[in-house]
């Protein structure tokens, strides 16, 4: 398989470049984190997002998306991992979206795709409990009341929880804590009664939230799938989520790739220019065969989501584990490259290491994967 873009998604690229680096670059990211925002983006950013069909950009044409794939949304992942631009494009248009089209009901999908592709309802996922992330491990508890269920369980971490309109609530209606089967999902308004959120800030300055339900009621009409078959949804949500979060970490190690280059073309130390040392020229040829690399592992997993494939998931996981690895490695290398400066805020290449260790760990990090793609292939 040649693992090479059309005009088309070439298209996308160039106009999610152009887009970040314009409306959404690394100075927002410095602004927003200055100011404490709570809200953690900009809004009038997200609209015009959604103007340019980025948040649609998995929604299908017939609810008023751009149907573009899962390609088109790791390319725009990417740009955002360039620039570093905090919007709830991977909470909402990305997982928020795949719960949907996966397992929603025609009335389910009529009523909140629009919504999402004009930017105008914000999703979040509320699924992880324990320590690290381990989806099968749910302890919420939706119990039979009335014509519906009612809610009692805490999350942990819910990324852009503190801003959703509508929270996709993994709870458990059989089974152990941490069986797969049993597990049921529910579409749930975020300011119903009896649900608490703290906001909590994170080490690259972006936001998840530990969300609490008290005898949360939620409908019938409100389950997403089946009664106790929320967990095949759930994981192809996450691997929807791991291919994209792969494609933002794959950004993240390219621009400070690029920025760390830069850089050792400029600084000169003894008389001359750093990047004229032979060491320092090795370390970067390793790291750009490492990008490449991570590249090629990212687009495979993109394009296995569109087509379908049936080891869509194992490839989700490989990607997820390289991209994770080479974005530890780019940041690292760019820090140390730049010196002790490279950590202060006269560069930005220290961002880029703290969003690389958030991203990392969020919906399983290396080590997780790598157990994840043993089992999948029977080891």
């Amino acid at each position: 398989m040649a693992l090479v873009l059309t005009d088309d998604q070439k298209m996308i690229r160039d106009s999610a470049d152009g887009f970040f680096k314009t409306e959404a670059p690394v100075a927002q990211h410095r602004k927003l984190r200055d100011d404490h925002d709570a809200t953690g983006f900009d809004r009038g950013t997200w609209a015009k997002m959604a103007e340019m069909g980025f948040a649609g950009v998995l929604v299908p044409e017939e609810h008023g998306g751009a149907g573009f794939g899962h390609v088109a949304a790791g390319l725009i992942m990417e740009a955002i991992g360039r620039n570093l631009s905090a919007a709830p494009m991977l909470s909402t248009a990305v997982l928020g979206t795949t719960a949907l089209v996966t397992g929603g009901t025609p009335e389910q999908q009529a009523k909140y795709l629009p919504l999402i592709a004009e930017g105008k309802r914000l999703f979040a996922l509320a699924a992880d409990e324990a320590s690290r992330h381990s989806p099968a491990q749910v302890a919420t508890t939706a119990t039979p009341s009335g014509n519906g269920f009612k809610l009692n369980g805490t999350k942990g971490f819910v990324l852009d929880g503190h801003v959703a309109d509508t929270l996709i609530v993994a709870a458990r209606t059989a089974g152990e804590t941490s069986d797969k089967d049993g597990i049921t999902l529910f579409l749930v308004d975020a300011k119903s009664a009896g649900i608490s959120t703290e906001r909590r800030s994170l080490i690259d300055s972006r936001n998840a939230a530990r969300v609490t339900f008290e005898d949360v009621q939620v409908d019938g009409a409100d389950v997403l799938g089946e009664v106790g078959g929320g967990f095949a949804i759930l994981e192809k949500m996450l691997d929807a989520g791991r291919a994209c979060l792969a494609a933002e970490m794959l950004g993240v190690s390219s621009e400070s790739f690029t920025r760390t280059i830069d850089y050792l073309k400029q600084r000169e130390q003894f008389g001359q220019k750093i990047g004229s040392f032979q060491a320092l020229q090795h370390r970067a040829a390793h790291l750009f065969c490492e990008v490449e690399l991570a590249r090629s592992a990212t687009l495979r997993s993109l394009v296995a989501l569109d087509e379908k494939d049936e080891r869509a998931s194992l490839f989700a996981s490989l990607a997820k584990a390289k991209s994770g690895e080479v974005a530890k490695l780019a940041t690292n290398e760019g820090v140390q490259m730049h010196g002790g400066i490279g950590m202060t805020d006269d560069f930005d290449i220290g961002f880029y290491m703290k969003r690389a260790r958030a991203a990392q760990e969020t919906f399983g990090d290396v080590a997780f994967q790598g157990d994840r793609l043993a089992r999948m292939m029977g080891y």
